[in-house]
C-alpha cells in the first residue's frame, strides 16, 4: 500500500485506455509506479472468484494450528479472502504445510 507524500492520501491504480495510473485519492496528485509495487491484474474469467495461490508462493504466508484431513498434520498456511458479498464475513483459507491440501472455513 502507498500513501501521497503531499497529504498522506491512499495511492490507488486505475486503468484508462488501457494504461495504469496511480494517483492519490485524497488530492488526486499522480505518482510513478515502482518496481514491485501496486498492479491491476484483470480476470477474463467471470466465475473466477478466489486466487489460487502457486508454487511457493504460500511459504511467505503465516503459519497456525490447524488439523488436515488429509494427511493428519496439525499445521498450515493459512488467508482470508472477500469470495461473498461485502456485507458478510470473509472466507478464511487453509493449506497444509506437509501434503498441500486446502480447504476453506466460513464464518
Amino acid at each position: 500500500m502507498n500513501f501521497c507524500e503531499d497529504c498522506g492520501g491512499l495511492v490507488a491504480p486505475s486503468k484508462e485506455d488501457g494504461e495504469t495510473t496511480f494517483a492519490c485519492r485524497n488530492c488526486g496528485k499522480e505518482h510513478e509506479k515502482h518496481d514491485g509495487e501496486m498492479k491491476i491484474t484483470e480476470s477474463k474469467d467471470e466465475t473466477e472468484q478466489s486466487h489460487i495461490l502457486e508454487g511457493d508462493e504460500d511459504e511467505s504466508l503465516p503459519e497456525t494450528d490447524a488439523d488436515c484431513s488429509e494427511c493428519g498434520n496439525d499445521r498450515a498456511h493459512w488467508w482470508m479472502e472477500q469470495t461473498r458479498a461485502a456485507d458478510e464475513p470473509e472466507t478464511r483459507f487453509f493449506r497444509c504445510t506437509e501434503c498441500g491440501h486446502t480447504w476453506r472455513e466460513y464464518d
